[in-house]
């Protein structure tokens, strides 16, 4: 997810009183049945920001819009791999420029419209020409991410945009022509991000309208309130803000209909406030259960359900901060970190160690890297080759904040400084709230080390060394054009097995160079109540929530 890395409220029980008797509540209720009026209540830890799918880049608002909208191509279930949505098949040009998608019939918007190519491109051609804020990495990132410019660009930095243009060869048949040859095209096309709206409801609803800034933008407009109109299985009732979002089934949907009548997602901040809320029976499940309640809640008969890891946290060197510009220096600090102990102790079941910056799921994942296994001797070693005299490090951490590869930021820290001490090096801690303060101190490169991580966004090694590496950002603070190169001879390869072979490279190459020191990859956990049936944890929170069943 983005770098905000990649993610009090009182129950107005009234108000979700048809829902939770649909549906039940903890362990001991009675089920209602997987079709008929019922319906889920899952406890959110945040309201979306908005409902319009290309200005939001946080798993909260998407895990809504993923219900209400598709894409041309989705993930299949549980995975990474690109399978059809509302297009049935696709081919490139032998060059890589042109894609052609052949596109589902009789397909129709919630708003009784008919999808077609022309809607298709009408969605593409409106991001395309956004303007003033619109164009803010904070606003479309998820377009900045996968298309980089604009029409028009109001910041000369965002250079030629991969989008050229679409043309509508016939009702079923959309073309798409880029201005390059692009590898992670078609796997970006997955992201909720580029769903497909109705262009009726697009233009009726004032979708392009917001207010504020790029730093706090306001959605405003009726598109993304009251009237976000896609093609998928659910389709919007109501939104009472701080309270809940109802959906309901769409009983016009192409493929197979929704199991359930509603899905109805009710924030609540704190996590163990989620917890109780399971517990009681007041939601049928929740997301980002914590470590410590993993135990608890399964003792108690709820279901916990892990996704497959595809995330990593890792601890960062800013080599524009001297002495981490010392090679010597940097491999000190890896061979001096024990990553076994620290999963080990404060990471759930399921999490491993890990040796580089993408998950072992992807391919171009490398088992021959350099593995810098604990080793205090060692790290004593080449500290004293660094010829470092004074080896002292200013350490960032987080806090107020959990993330599902870094439950417990001050725990790792603590670890990891008890470790660096046993070296010989020098500590100094440094803290911040994790938004903006420490995010801003990290990317704007005032963090000499710190604690981080990233949790893809689809399945290409490009989303993780791609987006660390592929460009200068200030956080690692060095400039290797060899990596870079690299990375983007990668990106625009269009055989899978060359591919492959250039990432194991490239993954090798960086851990040699060795910017930072990765060392976790985490199954997050969600928790249901026992007779919820039919929830498919995704990689990618790609999570329909048309497959569940109250049994």
């Amino acid at each position: 997810m983005l770098k905000a890395r990649r993610t009090a409220v009182v129950a107005t029980m009234a108000a979700l009183a048809l829902g939770a008797a649909a549906c039940g509540g903890g362990t001991g209720s009675k089920s209602s049945g997987g079709g008929g009026n019922a319906a889920l209540v899952f406890g959110a830890s945040a309201d979306p920001k908005t409902l319009d799918p290309a200005y939001v880049n946080d798993g909260e608002s998407f895990r809504p819009i993923r219900q209400i909208f598709e894409g041309l191509v989705t993930t299949k279930q549980g995975g990474t791999d690109v399978v059809p949505a509302l297009a049935e098949t696709w081919q490139p040009s032998p060059d890589g420029i042109t894609w052609t998608f052949n596109l589902r019939k009789n397909v129709k918007f919630q708003d009784g419209t008919l999808f077609s190519a022309a809607a298709v491109c009408f969605s593409f051609d409106r991001w395309y020409n956004f303007k003033g804020i619109q164009q803010s990495s904070s606003i479309s990132y998820y377009w900045s991410t996968v298309f980089g410019g604009f029409a028009h660009n109001d910041d000369p930095k965002l250079g030629v945009s991969l989008y050229k243009s679409c043309q509508a060869k016939d009702d079923n048949t959309a073309v798409f022509t880029l201005t390059s040859a692009s590898s992670t095209f078609l796997s970006g096309l997955t992201l909720p991000a580029f769903s497909i709206a109705s262009p009726d409801a697009l233009k009726k609803y004032n979708a392009d309208q917001i207010g504020g800034s790029a730093s706090s933008p306001s959605f405003s407009s009726e598109f993304g309130t009251a009237h976000p109109i896609g093609t998928g299985p659910y389709k919007f009732s109501s939104w009472d803000r701080n309270d809940k979002l109802v959906l309901e089934r769409n009983d016009d949907y192409w493929g197979d209909k929704a199991k359930l009548q509603r899905v109805i997602f009710k924030p609540i901040a704190d996590g163990n406030g989620r917890r109780q809320a399971l517990q009681s029976g007041e939601i049928q499940g929740y997301d980002l259960v914590a470590p410590g309640d993993i135990g608890q809640l399964r003792s108690a008969g709820f279901q916990i359900l892990e996704r497959p890891a595809f995330n990593v946290g890792y601890v960062g060197f800013n080599q524009s901060k001297p002495p981490m510009d010392n090679q010597n220096f940097r491999q000190a600090i890896a061979y001096a970190l024990n990553r076994d102990a620290l999963v080990k102790a404060k990471y759930p079941e399921g999490a491993e160690v890990a040796t580089q910056f993408q998950p072992p799921s992807l391919f171009g994942w490398n088992d021959q890297v350099p593995n810098y296994s604990y080793d205090p001797a060692k790290a004593k070693q080449l500290l004293a080759n660094s010829g470092v005299k004074d080896p002292t490090i200013e350490f960032w951490y987080p806090t107020g904040v959990s993330r599902p590869y870094m439950p417990d930021p001050a725990a790792n820290f603590q670890a990891f400084k008890a470790d660096l001490e046993v070296v010989g090096f020098k500590v100094v801690p440094k803290s911040a709230p994790w938004s903006p303060d420490y995010l801003s101190a990290v990317e704007s490169g005032n963090a000499q080390m710190y604690l981080l991580g990233w949790t893809g966004d689809f399945g290409d090694p490009d989303n993780f060394i791609g987006t660390f590496f592929r460009q200068q950002l200030p956080e690692w603070g060095f400039d290797n054009p060899k990596i870079r190169d690299d990375l983007e001879k990668a990106r625009v390869e269009t055989d899978l097995g060359k591919r492959t072979s250039e990432y194991k490279a490239i993954n090798d190459e960086i851990m040699q160079f060795l910017p930072g020191v990765p060392y976790v990859h985490t199954k997050p956990a969600l928790a249901f109540a026992k007779n919820v049936k039919g929830f498919v944890p995704s990689p990618v929170q790609e999570e329909l929530f048309s497959l569940v069943t109250l049994g």
